[in-house]
């Protein structure tokens, strides 16, 4: 038996990340860069450092090389240590027979093993793939002090939005009535943020019993919780009023690469809450005699001849002479030549947009219907004068095309 703990985290970690498409087609949802500097899964290992949570899981299975690689021993997040730390769970074998993680209870419940090592009071069990910035040990005290057999993070959310969600059902003192999963007519707002926390015992008994239910689709807000509300267990919902997005879509991830420019509850770099997170060795940005960036965020060891607004830019950027980059997010490496003009677009790791060539457009030019977030997966060569419309997700190289001189006054009227 190791050192016992009162509180184990588990970020469930393993998940496709299907509805971001062409940026997840070789890496995790988590291990997905994002803000100039982190990857999503940044936020739940900083989250339970700064929170005092020293042993952390994290359960990986799609694509899980990356974020493995990412994660390592745990040092930039203070959780390379003796006793606790971080552990990576991907899915093992069992004497002849092994299988992947069915659910997000089945993943939890392969686990048992490693959760008894340190035998426990509680569990927090998180998703890997949200921003936000939590002291999960103010939802530690609300589930002591109610003595609750399980806590629901909540967050109120749009009503016009509340179909979208678990909702939560709460009675006036907290306790949860009723979830319903996406309902059609919510009446409530108050959804579910994946995050909770439940008593280790009660929880290991619901976890063997869902998993000898045949029936069972092995997840916690499809099968876990309903299961407990039904059974009269005491489960209540723990309010959360900061930032917070699940950035499981192209458009939620660019929205919340936007809120880093602009809403002051995504401040990351403050003294009092920081994210951290493993970073490449790079030399300071440069800004050329003829580049001009303003309101955007330019990570170290870009090199910057164009114009750069409103963006968010990871290291080793480059922007050529003449080009423009605009309300986008650019990942690590890439490059954007000379004329090129990018605007409200997601361009990958190590993509080179060509001379002159235009992907995206600004949302004001086109019909909303068709209108949408433009993205270029990891490695993609967009060729000289291509062009990438809004909406399109280039998986392939682009071919070159033929010069058009309204991209060159198109990168100048931007410009203006």
């Amino acid at each position: 038996m190791r050192q016992s703990k009162d509180c184990v985290a588990m970020v469930l970690a393993g998940g496709q990340g299907a509805r971001l498409y062409v940026l997840t087609s070789k890496v995790a949802k988590p291990a997905v860069p994002f803000g100039g500097k982190y990857r999503i899964i940044d936020f739940a290992l900083s989250n339970c450092v700064n929170s005092e949570i020293d042993t952390v899981g994290v359960l990986t299975q799609y694509q899980p090389h990356e974020l493995n690689a990412y994660i390592g021993s745990g040092q930039p997040w203070d959780l390379d240590r003796m006793e606790g730390g971080v552990h990576l769970l991907p899915p093992y074998m069992t004497g002849k027979t092994g299988e992947w993680y069915k659910g997000t209870a089945n993943a939890i419940y392969q686990n048992i093993g490693f959760l008894e090592q340190y035998s426990p009071k509680k569990v927090l069990v998180l998703g890997g793939d949200h921003i936000y910035k939590m002291d999960y040990s103010k939802m530690i005290e609300r589930h002591e002090s109610s003595g609750a057999a399980a806590t629901i993070a909540v967050i109120e959310v749009e009503w016009e939005e509340a179909s979208r969600f678990g909702i939560m059902n709460c009675d006036e003192s907290g306790k949860v009535v009723e979830f319903e999963e996406k309902p059609k007519n919510p009446r409530s707002n108050l959804a579910s943020m994946g995050i909770y926390v439940f008593d280790w015992e009660k929880l290991r008994s619901y976890l063997i019993s869902d998993e000898a239910d045949v029936s069972s689709s092995n997840d916690f807000g499809g099968d876990i919780i309903p299961k407990m509300i039904a059974n009269g267990e005491n489960v209540v919902a723990h309010r959360f009023d900061g930032y917070w997005k699940d950035v499981g879509t192209i458009n939620s991830l660019w929205d919340a690469n936007m809120d880093m420019l602009a809403n002051p509850l995504l401040d990351v770099f403050g003294s009092d809450w920081r994210i951290y997170s493993r970073n490449p060795t790079a030399p300071p940005h440069y800004v050329g005699s003829e580049g001009v960036v303003s309101h955007s965020i330019v990570t170290e060891g870009c090199e910057i001849y164009g114009r750069v607004s409103n963006s968010v830019l990871f290291d080793s950027v480059e922007v050529g002479v003449g080009a423009v980059v605009r309300y986008s997010t650019i990942m690590p490496r890439a490059k954007i030549m000379p004329g090129a003009v990018v605007e409200f677009a997601i361009v990958a790791e190590d993509a080179v947009i060509g001379e002159n060539a235009h992907v995206g457009a600004d949302p004001k030019e086109y019909d909303p219907a068709t209108w949408g977030i433009s993205v270029i997966a990891a490695n993609v060569n967009v060729g000289a004068n291509a062009v990438v419309e809004p909406q399109q997700m280039a998986d392939a190289d682009v071919p070159a095309a033929e010069a058009r001189a309204s991209v060159a006054e198109k990168a100048a009227a931007l410009a203006d």
